[in-house]
């Protein structure tokens, strides 16, 4: 009975840690989605999430280097963490625009430019992130203690019904940014399949000729799209230094390794948002399944950690079999468009 008991608390954590992955490598799919939506193939999401870490850490510490705390009072976690989130948003944007100028107005390979970001923006990241410092304070609003507070009797009846499985805690104990992530999925399903500038959107990125033909702005689309994309997957990297890590900057590359999922789940999840929302949280799962079966063989955290992969190209293999219209990618994905070849 014991064993099982363990095997639960286990498995509570193992589920906890598994949203708190699969939320950051949803905040990069559904960006790296709305890109690919308007026929841009940026392989740049790991850079952009990097950039946005080390952005949100850099404007928390700017906030609290401010000394407002005490003038501001209760409004401090609420305002500190806009300041934060906007600078991510900021930085991981310019960063999407980099990407745009080269692809779209340049014209440049989609595949290297976005590799080339990649490069850059954990390079940048790594380089500035090792002289900061601890924001505790920060960290505090982003994972939103003061809300919990609201919600705390509810957290403690679903507790009960288990004292080994926390519900409350694996329901509601994270982080605002948690749910904006799900609600974020939505909305984004809901613009690209019911909006009018959704599927104007969609029409650039099936077939970019006929959607120019038909006197849609093409650059407008495409530079909005990837700007706002990279702005959303960078969200991914704020969330992880501030909830996962405890405002501190990493060393592991696991945001790396985080962005990559997110591109993967763009295919596992055949490029509409919905399927993200449990695809994430299944990557998330993968990710930390060895946890559950310590010592089971060496190097079983490794072997794994391939099995996001090994599910999306599963995925691929089926989708091509199937060869079902809705679940291919975008016709113009990664192709430079050229008016005069119209």
């Amino acid at each position: 009975m014991s064993g099982f008991l363990n095997f639960i608390s286990s498995l509570s954590t193992t589920l906890t840690f598994s949203i708190t992955f699969g939320t950051v490598i949803l905040f990069g799919a559904l960006g790296e989605i709305l890109t690919e939506k308007g026929g841009n193939l940026n392989l740049g999401v790991p850079g952009i999430m990097y950039i946005g870490a080390i952005a949100s850490l850099a404007g928390a510490l700017w906030y609290e280097g401010l000394g407002l705390q005490s003038a501001l009072g209760f409004f401090y976690p609420f305002s500190c963490i806009l300041v934060c989130l906007i600078f991510c948003f900021g930085a991981s944007m310019l960063a999407g625009l980099l990407y745009s100028y080269l692809t779209i107005s340049l014209r440049t390979n989609q595949n290297v430019t976005g590799l080339t970001l990649t490069i850059f923006g954990t390079g940048i990241a790594n380089y500035f992130g090792g002289s900061l410092g601890s924001v505790g304070t920060v960290r505090a609003a982003v994972t939103s203690d003061a809300m919990k507070a609201y919600i705390s009797p509810l957290v403690k009846w679903l507790d009960g019904l288990t004292d080994k499985m926390n519900l409350g805690s694996l329901l509601f104990r994270h982080g605002f940014m948690v749910y904006f992530a799900i609600l974020l999925a939505i909305v984004l399903w809901y613009f690209l399949t019911k909006t009018r500038t959704g599927l104007s959107l969609r029409a650039v990125g099936e077939n970019t000729a006929t959607a120019d033909a038909a006197g849609l702005n093409i650059n407008k689309y495409k530079y909005l799209s990837t700007c706002i994309g990279a702005g959303i997957s960078g969200l991914g990297g704020c969330f992880y230094v501030m909830e996962y890590i405890d405002g501190l900057w990493e060393t592991s590359a696991t945001i790396e390794s985080l962005g990559w999922l997110a591109v993967a789940l763009v295919i596992f999840a055949t490029w509409k948002p919905m399927r993200c929302i449990w695809g994430a949280y299944l990557f998330g799962l993968l990710s930390w399944f060895y946890f559950l079966i310590p010592g089971l063989f060496k190097g079983s955290d490794k072997i794994f950690q391939m099995l996001p992969y090994l599910f999306t190209l599963l995925v691929l293999i089926l989708v091509s079999l199937r060869r079902k219209p809705e679940d291919q990618p975008p016709a113009s994905l990664g192709k430079a468009y050229f008016r005069e070849e119209r």
